[in-house]
C-alpha cells in the first residue's frame, strides 16, 4: 500500500441543501481495514439515497464516511488481511455504505462482485445498489415466483428498469407505472406487459382489468403516501407489498386495514444501507449465482441515462431531481 497516493479528490456535502452544496475537495486516500479491499474508482452510481443524504435526511451509519456514494466499480489496488481471494489488479464492482464519490473507496470484500463479462466498468458500477435492492426485496422478501404477477412503481428509474427485467427473466407477468409515454414505452420494451402512465390512468383500475379482477401478487413501491392504500386494493389474495422508499410520504392520513386481513396480505419493506456485511455478502452470492449469468448472456442489462464527471456531481443530482432520467445516472472518475 506504500505506492498509493496520500490524498485524492472526493465530493463532499458542504452543508445540507440543494445540489450545489456538493463540492469537490481533497481527502486522505482511505486504507482498507481487515476484510476490505481498496478500489481505484472508475465510475460511481448516483442514487436517491444520495439525494436524501445531501438534503440532511439520510445520515450515514455510525463509522461510515460522510462522502456520499453507494456503488462503484474499478480496479483493486490494495487487499487487506481477510479479503481473499481478491487480488491487486482485479476489476470489481461493489456495494458500499458510503464513499463512492471519490477517486478511491474501501469496500468490504463480501460486497464485491466481479465485473460481468461483456460489461465495461461504468456499466458495472450501475449494478450494485439496484440489483442488491431488487433481489432482496422482490425475490427474498416479496417471494416472487414464476407465473406470478408483479407491479413496480417508477418503472423507468434505475430500480424500476432492473425490477422489470429481473421479474420478466424469472418468469413473472410484469406491470409498471411511469410518468410519460416515452417512459412507458421503455418499460414495455424491457418486458412489462403493460406500462401505466400514472398521470393519465388509475393503476388500480388498469391492474384490475388486466388481471380479470384478481390483482397482482407482488408490488414494489418507492412512492408511499396515498399509493399505500391503492396498492392494497391492487393486490391479489395472499399478495405482498414491499416498500423500499417514500418519495411522497411515509405517513398515510387514513387507511382501512380490513382488506389486508380479508386478502391475507403481507406488508413488508426494508432498507439496504444499515444491513450487516454478512447480510449484504449473502445477497452478493445470490446475485453472482442467479443474476450474473443473465447479465453475461445479455438477457438483461443495466439501463444507462447520463454520465457526469466526478466534479459535476451537482449536475448529476439536478438531473435525478428533474425525474427526466431513464435508468442510471453515473459519475465518471
Amino acid at each position: 500500500m506504500s505506492a498509493l497516493p496520500e490524498s485524492m479528490t472526493a465530493v463532499e456535502i458542504a452543508t445540507p441543501g440543494p445540489p450545489e452544496v456538493l463540492t469537490a475537495t481533497t481527502r486522505p486516500v482511505p486504507r482498507p481495514a481487515e476484510g476490505e479491499v481498496l478500489i481505484k474508482v472508475a465510475a460511481a452510481g448516483v442514487n436517491r439515497p444520495d439525494v436524501a443524504q445531501r438534503e440532511g435526511n439520510y445520515a450515514p451509519p455510525p463509522g461510515v464516511t460522510d462522502i456520499p456514494g453507494l456503488e462503484i466499480a474499478g480496479q483493486i489496488v490494495a487487499v487487506a488481511a481477510g479479503a481473499e481471494p481478491w487480488r491487486v489488479g482485479d476489476q470489481a464492482t461493489a456495494l458500499v455504505a458510503g464513499g463512492g464519490y471519490a477517486e478511491y473507496c474501501a469496500a468490504p470484500a463480501p460486497q464485491c462482485l466481479p465485473v460481468p463479462k461483456g460489461l465495461n466498468l461504468k456499466q458495472a458500477a450501475a449494478l450494485p445498489e439496484t440489483f442488491f435492492t431488487v433481489w432482496t426485496n422482490v425475490f427474498e422478501r416479496g417471494r416472487l415466483e414464476p407465473g406470478e404477477s408483479f407491479l413496480v412503481h417508477g418503472g423507468s428509474s434505475g430500480i424500476g428498469t432492473t425490477a422489470i427485467q429481473l421479474a420478466k427473466a424469472f418468469g413473472a407477468r410484469v406491470f409498471a407505472t411511469a410518468g410519460n409515454a416515452e417512459k412507458c414505452r421503455i418499460c414495455e420494451e424491457l418486458g412489462a406487459e403493460r406500462a401505466i402512465n400514472y398521470r393519465e390512468e388509475d393503476f388500480v383500475a388498469v391492474i384490475e382489468e388486466a388481471t380479470d379482477g384478481n390483482g397482482v401478487d407482488v408490488i414494489l413501491d418507492m412512492v408511499g403516501g396515498d399509493y399505500i392504500p391503492r396498492n392494497v386494493r391492487a393486490l391479489a389474495l395472499d399478495g405482498r407489498l414491499v416498500q423500499i422508499a417514500f418519495l411522497d410520504s411515509a405517513k398515510v392520513a387514513e387507511m382501512n386495514f380490513m382488506p389486508m386481513m380479508l386478502k391475507r396480505l403481507t406488508l413488508t419493506g426494508s432498507t439496504l444501507r444499515p444491513r450487516s456485511v454478512a447480510e449484504k455478502g449473502a445477497i452478493a452470492r445470490a446475485l453472482k449465482d442467479k443474476v450474473w449469468p443473465l447479465l453475461e448472456s445479455g438477457q438483461i442489462r443495466p439501463i444507462m441515462d447520463q454520465s457526469f464527471p466526478l466534479a459535476q456531481a451537482a449536475a448529476a443530482h439536478a438531473r435525478m431531481e428533474s425525474s427526466q432520467h431513464i435508468g442510471k445516472i453515473m459519475l465518471e472518475v
